[in-house]
């Protein structure tokens, strides 16, 4: 078993690489918190970082918009207060950071940096302009779970920003050891044994499924105990290969409306729930008692009923007016449809076919669930073993998996460097298939069930190969600092329009040494020019590239394209699947590819780049 201590240590390692200041050290710890928690990137949310003097009481700020054509019905802010190390100090800090919050949320603090400025004039104009639906989360981030008594206070925090603030307000702790736990449930590390209680009318219908009813007051009951217990709502879902994400706040309008509206109709409206256990044991009359649950269908059916319950049934009010009391007499008579399906302590066969068929109505999927993909559990080991390089089909795999070679030093094999299945496969789409706006804007095409991701993995030849070409195009990438942090502004949001420059100058080369151009071969073209030590020689004409199209007034730059002239919205121009694609919507980058392409083939490598593909390829043919 990893312990907690040795996990922890090898979370924090890259937070305090090359000895950052106080200051660095939070922001790097937000920004990671956020990432292996929330799944902030990019694509989903923008980040703002504001950790410092003046700050507010806010250290990191989240917007994600609502983009209805995502599933994201609401727009959300996740305030974040990181309390790294020994920076929480008790219950007390907890409300004096949260009154610091308050303060400043109510324009009562004066003294705040221009970036907190900023970040709180939109945050009052929120407010000011809230939707129904749309969120305000109070986020602290620690090393270890808070304590009964920090999570009191916290419980407080909630209720008295819900009289400030309204019903859009919310509390949320999250810390290293809630990462460590869901680590170990889905490795089955060590994984905790947790009963959690339920009262349902369901009853034996054969000796492994049980069938029947349960309130929606019941249901809620349930997930508050499985929280409680686990200390992590999430892990109720880590089967479900829709889980529900808190970084997008999937809200599915028509079950919350119903459930605020028509509660007592609910079971006439919901297709209903599947919850599966190792085993079950019947306590009192109505009541059983699961071992080790999870909900593996009606994912959004749960977190709707959690998300209405907690704002009507959870704000502290001790006088509820007649009304709440008719809703709650409603709520009482309202069920949703249970199936309670019992796999045993090694039914990983069954549980993994009950969750992909009671999900098969809709071809969706989270990033996590690579991890349920028959070909992702077969080319893991593969990968791993073939190329010394271990591939983390699960968030927070990789830093377990060196906290137990720290642990186990002789044993074999040990590994160094890591490559994150998913998000290899958005490299890959961003070269092979010419999809960077796609791979650079949207996470869902590239999850199980996805329309790329599903295009990926069936394609003829695709395997351990093409993930690991993957892995060379984002190790160039990463050489040349593309991404959050980039030294230059120019290389801040193009990681991916950079990796399909580097393999369209790729098929150039094959064009000229008369190869086909299928991506099998280019696969093994810069497998080749990787180990031939030729990648960068690409890679040198691609960044100039991109430094170039990125300039403002250069000739063709992107601030002269005409569809960047129609909007002078960079972030939404990077993101659109018409990019790199026709001249049309880029011929300024066409024509710099097409430039770009003819100076690398006059350069001192070329003899070698495509002497190095032709050896490659014509052994792979």
């Amino acid at each position: 078993m990893i312990i907690i201590e040795e996990f922890e240590e090898q979370w924090l390692e890259d937070i305090k690489a090359n000895s950052p200041n106080t200051t660095q050290l939070g922001n790097r710890f937000a920004q990671k918190i956020l990432r292996d928690w929330h799944e902030i990137d990019d694509a989903t949310a923008e980040v703002i970082l504001c950790d410092g003097s003046g700050d507010g009481g806010i250290d990191a700020a989240i917007f994600v918009k609502a983009d209805p054509e995502e599933g994201i019905e609401a727009s959300t802010w996740m305030l974040v207060q990181s309390k790294y190390g020994t920076a929480m100090g008790g219950p007390d800090t907890v409300m004096a950071e949260a009154q610091k919050l308050f303060s400043t949320l109510e324009g009562k603090r004066t003294a705040l940096s221009s970036l907190s400025t900023e970040l709180v004039t939109r945050l009052r104009n929120f407010l000011e302009n809230k939707g129904e639906r749309d969120r305000l989360e109070y986020i602290v981030a620690t090393s270890r779970t808070l304590s009964s008594a920090e999570r009191e206070y916290l419980g407080d925090v909630r209720v008295l920003g819900r009289s400030k603030f309204g019903d859009c307000f919310d509390v949320e702790a999250i810390s290293i050891e809630t990462i460590y736990n869901r680590v170990c449930e889905e490795q089955d590390v060590g994984a905790p044994q947790l009963a959690v209680r339920i009262k349902t009318s369901a009853s034996a219908s054969t000796e492994i499924l049980h069938i029947g009813a349960t309130t929606l007051p019941d249901m809620f009951a349930f997930m508050q105990d499985y929280k409680a217990k686990s200390g992590d709502l999430d892990l109720l879902y880590e089967k479900n290969v829709r889980k529900f994400l808190g970084s997008k706040r999937k809200v599915n309008k028509g079950i919350e409306e119903t459930i605020e509206k028509s509660p007592e109709r609910f079971g006439l409206y919901n297709n209903g729930i599947t919850i599966v256990a190792e085993k079950l044991v019947k306590s009192n009359v109505g009541e059983l008692t699961l071992i080790n649950p999870f909900i593996v269908n009606g994912c959004q059916t749960t977190r709707s009923i959690w998300s209405v319950l907690q704002r009507k049934l959870n704000s502290g009010g001790s006088a509820p007016t007649d009304k709440q009391r008719e809703w709650e007499e409603r709520l009482a008579q309202g069920v949703v449809v249970t199936k309670i399906v019992l796999v045993g302590d090694s039914g990983e066969q069954l549980l993994t076919d009950t969750t992909r068929y009671t999900n098969s109505q809709n071809a969706v999927g989270e990033k996590d669930f690579i991890a349920l993909e028959a070909d992702f559990r077969r080319w893991g080991p593969a990968f791993s073993s073939h190329y010394g390089v271990y591939l983390e089909i699960q968030r927070g795999a990789w830093e377990a998996r060196r906290a137990f070679q720290k642990q186990n030093p002789v044993a074999i094999p040990q590994f160094s460097e890591s490559a994150s299945a998913f998000e290899l496969m958005k490299a890959y789409a961003a070269g092979w298939l010419v999809e960077p706006g796609i791979a650079y804007g949207k996470n869902p095409p590239f999850a199980p069930g996805g329309t790329l991701f599903n295009k990926i993995v069936n394609e003829e030849g695709f395997g351990i190969n093409a993930l690991f070409a993957a892995y060379q195009l984002q190790k160039l990438a990463g050489a040349y600092n593309f991404g959050r942090g980039a030294q230059k502004q120019s290389r801040g949001q193009t990681r991916y329009l950079f990796m399909m420059v580097v393999i369209d100058m790729i098929k150039d080369c094959l064009i000229h040494v008369h190869i086909e151009r299928s991506n099998a071969l280019i696969v093994q073209a810069v497998l080749a020019l990787a180990e031939a030590d030729l990648l960068h020689h690409v890679g040198n004409a691609a960044v100039q590239l991109i430094d170039d199209y990125l300039t403002d007034g250069a000739e063709d730059s992107i601030f002269s394209e005409p569809e960047f002239q129609k909007t002078r919205d960079l972030n939404a121009f990077l993101k659109s699947e018409k990019l790199a694609k026709s001249d049309d919507f880029s011929p300024n980058l066409r024509s710099n590819l097409a430039l770009s392409k003819k100076i690398l083939r006059r350069s001192q490598e070329t003899k070698d780049i495509n002497a190095a593909i032709v050896r490659a390829c014509t052994s792979q043919a």
